[in-house]
């Protein structure tokens, strides 16, 4: 008698903990050979609520933390894909990656979060500026992180296209919510395992399952959201996120290129405000006074 396979099931990861869907959904996306890879949740409107609930509470820890140690964090996030790097070819495999591509990308993943752990106390020395001005004071121009970001995964790419996302965007102190591909759901909570047990606080990082085209236009409007990261997108769905984010003037990234790949410093700026501070200074003037 043929034995019933039991299918795990893969919770959410939020606020450092895996609950299950609040909605009691899920959905049973298959493989290679057509073989079911699991029961995934399908996340709700209330999840990402909770998610991004999350992110903001998590947001006062991690911005103002030091540099260096967001460093220490992203490459301790390295450190453990690495060792985990058998048990992500295997679910990468299972997804349909031939064992060459399954081993390529791990190594891509694992050299992302050794990249953006060694720009987390950088970026600020290379890009910030002191700016030159015609008046008594001391300008300079330095980066701030825009705040909770929500980030679309690509589709293809379930693991190292997943870091390449989420890498610049804690990298530079923001918090996120991430939702994984829909169809390779796998390596993202396998993911989430990972931050579980590493350095990272609960809620810096939150990650989703479920349906993009149920939840992107959700992301779009949240109120609290103040950046939207995204992927793989139509033009339509590009041009209709954009119209749904103007009540919160949430700034819309659009990636062209394959994150993928993506080791660019760059990608940290693009959710990174500028704050320009004017600071008065003592300045001689004729006759030996000073104002």
């Amino acid at each position: 008698m043929d034995r019933l396979e039991i299918l795990k099931t893969y919770k959410l990861y939020i606020n450092g903990k895996f609950p299950r869907s609040e909605s009691g959904r899920y959905y049973t996306p298959e493989g290679r050979g057509g073989k079911a890879l699991g029961n995934i949740c399908q996340s709700s409107r209330k999840d990402l609520r909770e998610s991004v609930l999350a992110a903001r509470g998590a947001l006062g820890n991690w911005a103002p933390r030091a540099a260096f140690n967001r460093s220490q964090i992203l490459y301790r996030m390295g450190e453990m894909l690495e060792g985990r790097r058998a048990q992500f070819e295997d679910e990468l495999k299972q997804q349909g990656s031939t064992a060459a591509a399954a081993r390529k990308e791990v190594e891509t993943a694992i050299d992302l979060a050794v990249y953006y752990a060694g720009w987390c106390d950088k970026y600020q020395q290379v890009f910030s500026a002191v700016n030159p001005v015609s008046t008594a004071h001391f300008n300079f121009s330095v980066y701030e992180p825009v705040g909770v970001v929500a980030a679309i995964a690509p589709e293809n790419s379930a693991l190292a296209g997943l870091l390449g996302t989420l890498l610049p965007i804690i990298a530079g102190g923001n918090t996120c919510i991430v939702l994984a591909s829909t169809g390779k759901p796998l390596s993202a909570i396998t993911l989430a395992e990972v931050l579980a047990t590493s350095d990272l606080p609960g809620g810096v990082v939150n990650i989703l399952t479920g349906d993009r085209k149920e939840l992107l236009p959700i992301f779009a409007t949240h109120m609290d959201i103040n950046s939207l990261v995204a992927s793989d997108l139509t033009k339509t769905q590009i041009a209709d996120i954009k119209q749904a984010s103007v009540n919160n003037l949430k700034r819309i990234v659009i990636h062209k290129e394959d994150v993928s790949k993506l080791e660019d410093p760059y990608a940290i700026l693009k959710t990174q405000e500028i704050k320009t501070t004017w600071h008065p200074i003592e300045t001689s003037i004729a006759g030996g006074g000073k104002y």
